[in-house]
């Protein structure tokens, strides 16, 4: 039994200090010994029932004091330990974007107004919708270690501005025949005709190394991708393994693809010659011309320079910008158009799903609606 500063008996676990605070302890269920202030007797009393009821119920935290800030360094340090350091960095750009706002709070306060006022600061829906997907894991985790009772963020909405999604850019045959004609003599010429001839990932074309290519059996065997990491100005060229098996998977070549890697293997030659590669990237197949790894932003690069060209030299064809990823999409559209069954293009390209493959990466040219159209009758 405590005592008041007077002497009185004050109850179990309640006492007095010498400031003339009240306070209150007792165990929890989580076996930590739980300290109560308050300023009168009667605020005590009410304080420590509330909480010995939250306790009783498992409707309390093992530490409400953790912010979002805390609990995100730990979440990164221990629930994400084996993610790759990309993916870190992107995980580390979408919490920046909510830091200002919510970092300083504390994880047992947060509440869906609080959320959402916070969300609708954020420039896009696309914003919104990464950052959703980033907090729902963090508080998921935060729940399951007992830090909140529910997870709020899924009740946070991320559709605001009511953005329509621009259907992927795909290139139409003359649009290719052009962006070949254009690009023949540059180095993103061997990089293109690949992309188109095997729908492979950036990545995964700019990782490609000797040994994955099998001419004699006409075969690419896609087995890691190339990643980037800044480091205060020095680049990081990483080789990590597909995230996925399907991820793994073996692509027959074309005889154009494999002409271009043949000429690619002659180039490679000239360039070993003259410039030492960078450690740990001398087999690669495809390098800049002081043979260093090619980042996408190159190709990128790359491929505005061509745009810009083709619009300078034919005005009339108003050839409208793409990205890397574009030709990946354009190689899946013009493979269902050409009659390849879905679950071989889905093999092919390296998904888990054959709803993937039709949802995102199988679009419908506009030539291909009137040639099917044609089929129900005669076309006006």
């Amino acid at each position: 039994m405590g005592k008041s500063l007077k002497g009185k008996e004050l109850g179990k676990g309640i006492s007095q200090r010498k400031d003339g605070v009240y306070q209150a302890r007792f165990m929890n269920r989580f076996g930590k010994r739980q300290t109560i202030y308050a300023g009168t007797y009667t605020d005590i009393t009410k304080k420590l029932r509330t909480a010995m009821y939250m306790d009783e119920k498992q409707i309390n935290v093992v530490n409400s004091t953790m912010t979002l800030d805390e609990w995100y360094d730990s979440w990164i340090k221990v629930c994400k330990t084996h993610c790759r350091d990309t993916t870190k960095r992107t995980y580390a750009i979408q919490y920046n974007r909510l830091r200002e706002e919510l970092g300083w709070r504390k994880l047992s306060q947060l509440n869906l107004v609080v959320l959402q006022d916070a969300f609708n600061q954020l420039a896009t829906d696309t914003m919104r919708e990464d950052c959703k997907s980033l907090l729902v894991d963090m508080l998921n985790r935060a729940v399951e270690t007992e830090l909140l009772n529910k997870n709020i963020a899924f009740g946070i909405n991320t559709i605001i501005d009511n953005e329509e999604k621009e259907e992927k850019r795909i290139l139409s045959n003359e649009e290719i025949d052009i962006l070949l004609k254009t690009s023949k003599g540059g180095q993103t010429y061997a990089v293109i005709v690949v992309a188109l001839g095997t729908g492979m990932r950036m990545g995964e074309i700019l990782g490609l190394t000797w040994d994955c290519i099998d001419f004699e059996n006409g075969i690419i065997k896609v087995e890691k991708t190339l990643c980037y990491l800044p480091n205060n100005g020095n680049a990081i060229y990483e080789f990590h393994r597909p995230k996925t098996k399907a991820g793994r998977r073996n692509i027959p070549m074309t005889k154009d693809v494999r002409d271009i890697l043949l000429k690619q293997k002659e180039r490679k030659v000239r360039i070993e010659a003259r410039h030492k590669p960078k450690d740990g990237m001398e087999n690669l197949v495809f390098c800049s011309k002081t043979n260093k790894p090619i980042h996408e932003s190159n190709v990128r690069s790359a491929i505005r320079y061509m745009v810009a060209k083709i619009n300078r030299e034919n005005p009339e064809l108003d050839f409208q910008p793409f990205t890397p990823h574009g030709l990946r999409h354009t190689f899946a559209t013009k493979a269902i158009a050409k009659g390849m069954r879905p679950k071989t293009l889905q093999k092919i390209l390296g998904h888990n799903s054959l709803q993937m493959t039709m949802d995102l990466y199988c679009h419908v040219e506009a030539d291909t609606l009137k040639e099917e159209m044609a089929l129900m009758g005669e076309m006006v």
